[in-house]
């Protein structure tokens, strides 16, 4: 309340000023020489000077007086002393009704001259250096409808006259280091439809008086210090879509007024310390797409209304104290769930099947996996480690792009077709070319037939017949090592034998001998494995040389036919041939009677998708590197398309196939495998791919075509972009509720919103990826046409990017084509 009076007092004095200069006859000249020269004195347009009238200068804006009435500029001067706002004489624009300064490096702090300025309705000083407090004589400014001051170093209280902007509708003050508790005011702006106060320092509790705010469609409140309950006022808030409270300390229970937000799109309160039970009113958010509760004290029983919702495409729920069953039965299959990390126990159903990501992890189920699961189209990734399952794992789960069973009781012994050469620790495929200080979780080569310690007692037969088995078969492998290592090694390079062995390597400094490949991995030993794709597992191996490479293992039976040797050697000798510096180069193979492999560059930092699931490096990629990593993908793209004779078509565009340098840059991998275990198969009638990648089309055609890569280059770019798969937002981008959304909301939140000319780039790379993702595969551009977009074409933004929505994008016809994705 001191704060708050003492805001008043300041007011008061700089309105008395104002009053008695205009009594005297000294108020600032608003003569179009005085604006002219305020525009010169800030040295931010010189470069327009030589043109006589000021209003046709950049960025600038008239009445029909000559008086200026808006100001946009985002430009960085040449010159650094030129950065500080206080050079800016604000008061020389008395009919100003619009001031945007983005992303200019301006530093110092905000004059407190911009109180007096009552005609604005829009004050942007997003991506600044600005310092110092919030002057409270903003909170004259009541015409004014945005407030965007993001992205800067402010500091200090929010001051409590803001809440006399009755007219406002968009306030963001994100990314700042603001304190302290919210002021109550901020109750009366009942126009406010955006609030965004997420990465600050605030304090204290969330104020109840923000239950009044009837048209608040989105309220971002993340990572601050926030505690004390959910105000159960929320529940009055009619209009919310979107609610972030996440990463703060919430305690107190979900309060069950939030089941009122018949709106309500996306919840977000995990990390916090919420205890109590989900309340069952949750489940009759029509329509929520989103509800993320994880890393909570959440307990009790898992409301079954939750999993029947229509809408529900993310249901996270882990690292609580849930228990129970899980009421699957009626389920309405949501793309992901997540429920690791509970108590929850009682046996697991087919119904699982229907959604595409389940995490059932670190819980205790019991039972066996239905023999029905094997039938699923839906399910990708299952991961039920850390349970007390057992019996029979079903040989078609092994074409899941990623399986965890690990710490189970499970039976591999049977109904397992021993042909696969699928490893029985290795029941999962995710291509990540990635070392062991990069290694997910998720993609370790775990041993999975790994039993419970329980499972481990009362066996004495089973130790009595296996040790002596093991022992024997150690004696035996360590006598045939010790004779190997007495025989001469053969270095060798295209040495073909009578058995059809062959080892080969091209364009590799030094000769390399079989032996060296299997020494440099223990002959495959678990250890060196770093991750597995749809054609085999791959390997670390350093080579004497002091050298490292990947080596892909594959998964292929070998052939019966004798001309597959030749054509294998055909098919790798043509990939050898590609020289792009955005493809990962592919050194040579090995056909042997005991093994094929393939030799690659070993890429340090991992798949892309593994640096995006990962909350630190996904941090170190930021936009700038982003935007990189996506141009070097569509370049070597249009290269295998449109420079390589015959053209190549990759059929695998994904997240875990682009893999990343030690300096971030992008190499496309796994291209051309498809042939070459299938060398007698045309282009256009293999159908390969990852669930959630494939082109629409392939639903009712075998056709595999250039535009199939263009369209996953479209899904991998927007995944990039979001830090997280799109998955429904493709599906739903005809929705007016997707067309209506914000560009900003779609980017990853774990970054700051990106600064102007990163905000154009990034305007230009949705755009594009929104044309990729066209239903039509003839209205698709050409991945050449797209690699020289991102090259050469420059997006200019007429609006704010806080501004932009959805649907702008999807207008844009930058390609300046006749036709336009309708469907």
């Amino acid at each position: 309340m001191a704060n708050c009076i003492y805001s008043l007092l300041l007011i008061a004095f700089y309105m008395m000023g104002e009053v008695s200069s205009v009594i005297g006859g000294s108020m600032p000249s608003s003569s179009i020489n005085h604006e002219r020269q305020a525009l010169l004195h800030s040295g931010w347009w010189n470069d327009d000077s030589n043109i006589s009238d000021h209003c046709d200068w950049e960025g600038i804006s008239c009445n029909e007086a000559g008086s200026i009435t808006a100001i946009e500029r985002w430009k960085i001067p040449s010159s650094k002393e030129l950065l500080w706002i206080e050079k800016f004489n604000v008061t020389a624009f008395p009919n100003l009704v619009y001031l945007r300064l983005y992303g200019m490096g301006l530093r110092g702090t905000i004059p407190k001259e911009i109180g007096s300025l009552t005609n604005l309705t829009t004050l942007v000083l997003t991506n600044n250096h600005l310092q110092g407090s919030i002057p409270p004589q903003l909170g004259n400014l009541t015409q004014l409808k945005m407030l965007s001051l993001s992205q800067n170093s402010l500091s200090g209280l929010i001051p409590c006259t803001l809440g006399q902007l009755i007219n406002l509708q968009f306030l963001y003050l994100e990314s700042n280091k603001l304190e302290g508790r919210i002021p109550t005011e901020l109750g009366n702006l009942t126009k406010l439809q955006t609030l965004h106060l997420s990465r600050n320092l605030f304090t204290g509790s969330i104020p109840h008086t923000l239950g009044q705010l009837e048209n608040l469609m989105y309220f971002f409140f993340q990572s601050n210090q926030i505690t004390g309950p959910i105000p159960i006022e929320f529940g009055n808030l009619k209009s919310l879509q979107t609610l972030y409270l996440s990463n703060n300390s919430l305690n107190g229970s979900i309060p069950s007024t939030l089941g009122q937000l018949e709106n309500l799109v996306h919840l977000y309160l995990n990390y916090n310390e919420i205890e109590g039970q989900i309340p069952e009113e949750l489940g009759n958010l029509s329509k929520l797409e989103i509800l993320q509760l994880s890393h909570n004290r959440i307990s009790g029983l898992l409301p079954p209304k939750l999993l029947q919702m229509d809408k529900v495409f993310c249901l996270h729920l882990s690292s609580n104290q849930l228990y129970g069953s899980i009421p699957l039965e009626t389920m309405k299959c949501p793309h992901t769930v997540d429920l690791s990390f509970n108590f929850f126990n009682g046996s697991i159903t087919s119904r699982i099947g229907c959604v595409s990501d389940l995490n059932l992890s670190h819980n205790f189920l019991v039972g066996e996996i239905s023999p029905l699961l094997k039938m699923s189209f839906v399910l990708s990734r299952l991961d039920l480690s850390y349970n007390n399952l057992s019996g029979k794992v079903h040989k078609e789960l092994a074409s899941l792009s990623y399986i965890n069973l690990s710490y189970n009781s499970f039976d591999f012994s049977q109904d397992l077709d021993s042909k696969l050469e699928v490893p029985d620790y290795c029941f999962f495929q995710e291509d990540s070319l990635i070392d062991d200080h990069h290694m997910p979780n998720f993609t370790y080569c775990n041993v999975l037939n790994e039993t419970n310690p329980q499972s481990r007692k009362n066996k004495p037969i089973i130790v009595l017949i296996v040790l002596p088995v093991i022992f024997f078969s150690v004696v035996i492998l360590l006598l045939i090592l010790y004779f190997s290592r007495c025989i001469p090694k053969k270095k060798c390079e295209g040495i073909s034998t009578k058995n059809g062995d062959l080892f080969s390597i091209w364009n590799y400094d030094g000769k390399i001998a079989f032996e060296d490949i299997i020494e440099a991995t223990e002959d495959f030993d678990l250890k060196y494995c770093i991750g597995t794709g749809a054609y085999g597992c791959v390997y670390r191996a350093q080579l004497p040389s002091g050298n490292i490479v990947a080596l892909k293992k594959l998964h292929c039976v070998e052939s019966q036919n004798p001309s597959f040797d030749k054509s294998f050697r055909n098919e790798v000798k043509m990939l050898t041939k590609i020289h792009h510096k955005n493809i990962v180069k592919l050194h040579g193979f090995c056909l042997h009677n005991r093994c094929k492999f393939l030799v690659y560059q070993y890429m340090e930092r991992g798949s892309l998708f593994y640096t995006l699931s990962n909350e630190v490096e996904a941090k170190e990629l930021n936009w700038s590197k982003r935007v990189n990593v996506i141009k070097g993908m569509a370049e070597a793209l249009s290269y295998m398309h449109h420079d390589c004779s015959p053209p190549i078509v990759h059929r695998d565009v994904t997240s875990s196939n682009v893999l990343l340098n030690s300096k971030l840059g992008a190499y496309i991998s796994d291209f051309g495998t498809a042939r070459l275990l299938q060398p007698d198969t045309s282009n256009q009638t293999l159908v390969v791919g990852t669930r959630g990648y494939i082109a629409p089309e392939l639903a009712y055609t075998l056709s595999v075509t250039k535009k199939c890569d263009v369209y996953s280059f479209g899904v991998v770019t927007l995944e990039t972009l979001m830090g997280k798969h799109p998955g429904d937002l493709i599906l739903s981008l005809s929705n007016p509720r997707t067309e209506n959304m914000f560009v900003k909301d779609l980017l990853d939140s774990r970054l700051p919103l990106p600064l102007w000319r990163e905000a154009q780039d990034i305007i230009l790379v949705i755009t594009l990826a929104l044309s990729c993702l066209c239903s039509k595969p003839n209205l698709r551009p050409s991945m050449q046409q797209v690699a020289e977009k991102l090259s050469s074409f420059k997006l200019v933004l007429s609006l704010s990017f806080h501004e932009i929505l959805i649907r702008e994008l999807m207008s844009q016809d930058i390609f300046h084509l006749s036709l336009k994705c309708q469907g």
